[in-house]
């Protein structure tokens, strides 16, 4: 039963201290939340929940192939598999950026119009 005392002491200055750690000033000005980071527009940068919103859209509303199909088109082609893959724009041209592993350790970025599934670049 005396260790239940202790034991409470301990969690409590536990909770003290938590608190306290949270309470420091912010190291921007009037405790204003950090700036947002700079728009970077490389398809598997930060954004790229956005980016997946603006495909889901685009595939919906048939302006853009799913990002599927143009996985298994690549892979009928060029053996190798996906190592990652965003939507980005050259201009107002919707692409997809494919990153690519091959058999023999190559890495390829494709570069896929994103409308009707061509390789523009990467080959």
């Amino acid at each position: 039963m005396k260790r239940l005392p202790s034991l409470l002491g301990v969690l409590a200055g536990g909770f003290i201290a938590v608190g306290a750690a949270t309470a420091q000033p912010s190291r921007f000005p009037n405790n204003a939340p950090p700036p947002p980071p700079p728009h970077r527009p490389n398809s598997l940068g930060a954004d790229w929940r956005q980016q997946q919103d603006e495909a889901r859209l685009g595939v919906r509303q048939r302006r853009i192939m799913p990002l599927g199909m143009v996985i298994q088109q690549v892979r009928r082609r060029f053996p190798g598999h996906q190592l990652d893959a965003g939507l980005e724009y050259q201009g107002d041209r919707p692409i997809y950026r494919l990153r690519w592993i091959t058999p023999d350790g190559r890495r390829v970025d494709y570069i896929i119009d994103a409308a009707n599934g061509q390789v523009l670049s990467g080959q």
